[in-house]
């Protein structure tokens, strides 16, 4: 199963930057939120897929998931969550105000 998940979290790695090295800002803020969800998928597999397993430490009991990567990935869908609101509205606001949301456009010139 850590396989499975590996090879899923390198897909998504690898649409995220592909995603990122495009010139439109939506692609851009897709590239970011796939990024994340690759991070979760990573942090998710390094801490080990046990099922059935309690999540904490009783006497008696030896085989124990770890609850601590499904604290991270929580607080991370949170920032993620935070961070995707805040690119897309500012990605609307710098569009309605330019009318284009292609990057090169929005640079300006070099005497400006």
């Amino acid at each position: 199963m850590e396989i499975l998940m590996s090879i899923l979290a390198g897909i998504l790695f690898a649409t995220a930057i592909y995603n990122l090295l495009q010139k439109q800002m939506l692609r851009i803020i897709i590239g970011t939120l796939l990024l994340s969800h690759g991070a979760h998928l990573f942090i998710l597999t390094m801490g080990q897929l046990k099922t059935g397993k309690p999540p904490i430490i009783v006497e008696g009991v030896e085989q124990y998931t770890d609850p601590l990567p499904q604290a991270l990935i929580l607080t991370s869908i949170v920032i993620s969550f935070g961070v995707t609101s805040l690119l897309l509205v500012l990605s609307y606001r710098a569009s309605k105000l330019n009318g284009s949301d292609n990057m090169d456009e929005l640079r300006g010139s070099e005497h400006e």
